[in-house]
């Protein structure tokens, strides 16, 4: 799959993806940036020194070829797939081109299938806001009682859903800034995870409350999924820095890692924007396709997954109020209304409404633009912080959790369901939302997640869509 965008330079703006900051935070930047057109090759949000690439058949003997023609160590970092994709390190003792330029260079080369820069993702913060929002930090069971009685209980009829489903036998890998594992809301409810930023078995969160932007970002999402399904387990895996970043070979890591180690949901709360040109932009998609229910004959596979299967919840962003605020976020837009593993999820406030801050696709194609599949609470919602805290948080990075931890719910009450089916049985069971949005001209068609629906699998718990979407 080809896109091309000629954003390249916001692609530090990958905030969207799923991170909790009201939509003027960046958008200010994001409309000072578009100002001026931008060079399909420059900087790059990636791995400065890294290159990935696929070879042809033609070319699958040429690698150390391919290697000396465009300046890069002629054996790889590591590779992974079959066939390969190699990550390539670039020879800064031959070239001073940048990981895009390179790809530019490689276009029609007749042994090369893809190439790709190991792009950046990340999870960002307004630099002059609170990742609270203005909600005040809190510590003791008088916030305790907040998190475990708030509105999103109501709105998705998660007690009705608990009372069917509380997730037990179900392990959901968690890929983020890591956790606080000794926060007392998580007793009995990790598993093992690890840490691919610093290589190690800890994936304990690194920094301080209010000092670093995203720091307790990653606990906090755990503390929705323990809320959601209490008896599931967590895998909490690191992917982020202190920083909010990481990069494509470490998220491969983690879902290889997370599929080996007994979890079959993964929970993201991060992305990037528009894909870069002129590189193929498939390396997440085809690593998805790998873990899916059926890998199709001629798609890579990846034995690396052991045949293990994983079901993807991911964000669908915070651009809500830039542009019309449709705006595509990868990988929670990796693919459109198809059947496959992939939920993304944008979010909905107390007055069940969609969120001012979150992506909504403007549907005009049903079968390429419905990618936000599901709607889900995820403003001002109160979930656990290190240090054995509470408060409050919004974003798309809230909703995902619910919603992954109600995937959850449905795999434990009917394990017979597979990736596909369980997708399937999510979207189709909420409250459908087709109508139009004025303030921003676009046509919405998503549903809104309901828990005890999906759990029950009653497709007809609403009877008729909503067709009026107030705002």
């Amino acid at each position: 799959m080809f896109r091309s965008r000629f954003l390249a330079f916001l692609s530090c703006l990958a905030v969207f993806a799923s991170i909790a900051m009201p939509p003027h935070a960046y958008g200010q930047r994001l409309r000072q940036a578009a100002k001026s057109d931008q060079v399909l090759v420059g900087p790059c949000d990636c791995a400065a020194d890294e290159i990935l690439v696929d070879l042809t058949a033609a070319g699958a003997a040429q690698l150390s070829a391919v290697a000396a023609q465009y300046k890069l160590v002629p054996e790889p970092i590591s590779a992974v797939g079959s066939p390969p994709t190699y990550r390539m390190r670039i020879d800064r003792g031959q070239t001073s081109e940048t990981p895009l330029q390179i790809a530019a260079a490689m276009q029609g080369d007749t042994r090369i299938a893809q190439k790709e820069t190991n792009r950046s993702v990340h999870l960002v913060e307004g630099d002059e806001l609170p990742w609270t929002l203005g909600h005040s930090w809190a510590i003791g069971d008088r916030i305790r009682g907040n998190y475990q009685k708030q509105y999103l209980r109501e709105q998705i009829r998660l007690n009705e859903a608990q009372a069917v489903s509380t997730g037990q036998g179900v392990t959901i890998a968690v890929l983020d800034t890591g956790i606080d594992a000794t926060h007392p809301n998580f007793e009995g409810k990790l598993v093992p995870g690890y840490d691919f930023v610093d290589n190690d078995a800890d994936p304990t969160e690194v920094g301080s409350l209010r000092t670093d932007r995203v720091f307790g970002h990653g606990t906090h999402v755990a503390g929705l999924i323990a809320l959601t399904a209490p008896d599931a387990k967590i895998m909490p895996l690191r992917v982020l820095d202190r920083d909010g970043v990481g990069d494509l070979w470490r998220v491969k890591d983690a879902l290889v890692w997370a599929a080996n180690h007994g979890a079959t949901i993964v929970n993201m709360s991060f992305g990037y924007p528009a894909d870069l040109t002129p590189q193929s932009n498939t390396f997440l998609q085809d690593l998805f396709n790998g873990c899916d229910d059926v890998v199709v004959p001629g798609q890579q596979a990846f034995p690396e997954f052991n045949d293990h299967k994983l079901l993807i919840v991911a964000g669908a962003g915070n651009g809500g109020q830039i542009g019309n605020g449709a705006s595509r976020i990868y990988p929670a837009a990796e693919r459109g209304d198809t059947d496959d593993n992939l939920l993304s999820v944008g979010a909905t406030t107390k007055l069940d409404q969609l969120a001012a801050f979150s992506t909504m696709a403007n549907v005009v194609n049903r079968h390429n633009d419905r990618w936000v599949r599901v709607v889900a609470p995820g403003d001002a919602i109160m979930s656990t912080l290190p240090g054995g805290r509470f408060g409050a948080w919004s974003g798309t990075s809230m909703a995902a959790p619910i919603v992954a931890g109600v995937a959850a719910l449905v795999r434990s009450a009917e394990p017979g369901l597979n990736l596909t089916e369980t997708v399937q049985r999510i979207e189709e069971t909420g409250y459908s939302w087709e109508c139009s949005v004025p303030s921003r001209n676009i046509t919405m068609e998503t549903s809104r997640l309901d828990a005890y629906c999906a759990v029950t699998g009653n497709e007809a718990c609403y009877a008729a869509p909503r067709r009026a979407c107030p705002e």
